[in-house]
């Protein structure tokens, strides 16, 4: 009798946090021997019930597998963690939170060591691991070759997005998605607040925002595609000297609804700056020139 079975490729992972966890159970779910660390070992115990071994250091769980993958606080803890590892001929992939500059300077560090290094940017929440349907996924950059060879692997917690040579691109994505996202929930609170003081319930509020934010999105797009031309006139809907006419109603409202207009403030002064400039007649998007310095 013949069996048609595939080798599940063995992981090696470092790092038990809510995010470690449910990467770990994702790849003990998918049948991947899997051997975990952490430094507080009782966040061990319950994986280990589940089918994972547990390691005594990160020397010996690096040593466990060819592929590790590291999920721990910061790019401190990961140079504290593999201190005393053997690296030679390892597959490293870091999916701690870091800078585009230290991503770069890990990349580096683990080529040094005999390693092979890619960087990863988690785009998701511990309950969105190991569930397909939820949308989350991880930018990888680094190493291509490395990336193809595991790439079956490391799409079964989440998506996988490769952007990329150079290991700070996943950073770099990562954060330039977040910091949108951040000042999408700061537009989004100085929304609530406006109306926090009325008779308006902010469950009422809320798919109105949200259906808003939804139809602008798109409009990342002329974005992108004003800053390749360097046209930023092109396909304007509404230009920045009739947007800038329109900010002194929104600081206003604020001031009679006893709102702080510290999370706009900031941007309607870089709009007033491009228009000093003589930009009226572009789209909002001089101003990311105004940001880069």
């Amino acid at each position: 009798m013949t069996y048609n079975t595939v080798e599940k490729t063995p992981v090696t992972l470092l790092g038990l946090g809510a995010m470690g966890t449910a990467l770990a159970r994702a790849w003990l779910a998918a049948g991947h021997p899997l051997t975990v660390w952490n430094r507080t070992a009782p966040r061990a115990r319950p994986l280990a019930a589940e089918g994972a071994k547990v390691a005594d250091s990160a020397a010996d769980a690096v040593a466990a597998s060819a592929l590790v993958v590291v999920c721990l606080l910061d790019d401190a803890s990961v140079q504290e963690a593999l201190a005393g590892a053997d690296l030679a001929g390892r597959d490293l992939v870091n999916l701690t939170t870091s800078t585009p500059a230290q991503a770069r300077e890990r990349a580096d560090w683990a080529r040094e060591r005999g390693a092979r290094y890619l960087d990863g940017g988690i785009m998701a929440v511990p309950p969105m691991i190991g569930v397909p349907e939820s949308g989350g996924y991880v930018f990888y950059s680094g190493s291509p070759e490395l990336f193809d060879r595991h790439r079956d692997t490391l799409a079964v917690p989440a998506g996988t997005v490769y952007v990329g040579r150079d290991a700070g691109f996943a950073a770099l994505h990562d954060v330039a998605l977040l910091s949108a996202m951040y000042g999408m929930f700061a537009g989004a609170a100085h929304a609530f607040a406006l109306i926090r003081k009325e008779d308006i319930d902010p469950a009422s509020l809320a798919p109105l925002l949200a259906d808003w934010l939804v139809a602008m999105a798109p409009a990342v797009h002329r974005t992108a595609d004003q800053l390749r031309s360097g046209d930023y006139t092109r396909g304007v809907v509404s230009t920045l000297a009739m947007q800038a006419a329109g900010t002194p109603a929104f600081l206003s409202t604020a001031e009679q609804q006893g709102v702080s207009p510290e999370l706009l403030s900031p941007y309607f002064a870089l709009m007033r700056r491009r228009l000093a400039e003589g930009g009226g007649e572009e789209d909002l998007t001089g101003v990311i020139d105004l940001l880069v310095r």
